[in-house]
């Protein structure tokens, strides 16, 4: 596999350098503060409640789910 990385094969520099160069990928990032974010989130669950099957559930007839009534009968 192309890209795969053996972390046992590296040298301890080699470490040291992936090291340095996650932390200069990671400084670039926003940063949010969590209040803000949980907020948001919040905001857009409630949006979306009216689809969520998850909080209203399945409705019977395109429940894929549900007990077949007629049920298959060995004898």
């Amino acid at each position: 596999m192309p890209g795969v990385i053996n972390m046992d094969e590296l040298t301890d520099v080699d470490k040291a350098k992936m090291e340095r160069d996650q932390k200069k990928i990671e400084v670039k990032l926003e940063r949010w503060l969590t209040s803000k974010c949980c907020t948001e989130f919040m905001e857009d669950v409630q949006a979306g409640v009216e689809e969520d099957t998850l909080v209203k559930g399945i409705a019977e007839d395109n429940n894929p789910f549900k007990e077949l009534k007629d049920g298959c009968v060995v004898s």
